[in-house]
């Protein structure tokens, strides 16, 4: 078998530990009572951090359509998560808001979060390891600049 190039062992690592973290975030999730999917939360997720939650403004935050963002905030709305409301002023304009239910969700969701950085850190020293924040930061500056 042929020594894999270093753009083969890159691509393999990225995909491995973003499938990791989905699932682990998945069954953290469901251990906690939240019975929806990843992309349902990382919905809420959008909204919650827009400023001013319009479907378009939220669509493009998680660079999906406005009809995909729409299939999703109808499942959210009759899950009980989240409300639309038109704006008075301009009855096209649809802000969506989050409700209790939706809020719970993401405290658990940020929760996750903070123990899965807190673990990492603890267990590979990553404060320590300047080389490897520098070259995440660089990656993440990439995709947002890229894509």
């Amino acid at each position: 078998m042929p020594e894999k190039t270093p753009k083969a062992i890159i691509n393999e690592l990225l995909v491995e530990v973003f499938n990791h973290i989905l699932s682990i975030e998945q069954a953290n999730l469901r251990k906690r009572g939240v019975e929806l999917s990843m992309n349902e939360v990382h919905v809420l997720e959008a909204i919650e951090k827009t400023a001013e939650p319009t479907m378009s403004k939220v669509a493009k935050r998680l660079r999906i359509t406005v009809g995909t963002l729409t299939t999703s905030i109808n499942r959210l709305v009759e899950k009980g998560y989240c409300e639309r409301d038109r704006v008075a002023g301009d009855r096209r304009k649809v802000i969506v808001k989050l409700t209790d239910k939706a809020r719970e969700v993401l405290r658990i969701h940020e929760a996750f979060h903070d123990e899965m950085i807190d673990a990492t850190i603890e267990d590979m020293k990553l404060d320590e390891n300047k080389l490897l924040i520098d070259s995440l930061e660089n990656l993440s500056s990439y995709f947002k600049n890229k894509y």
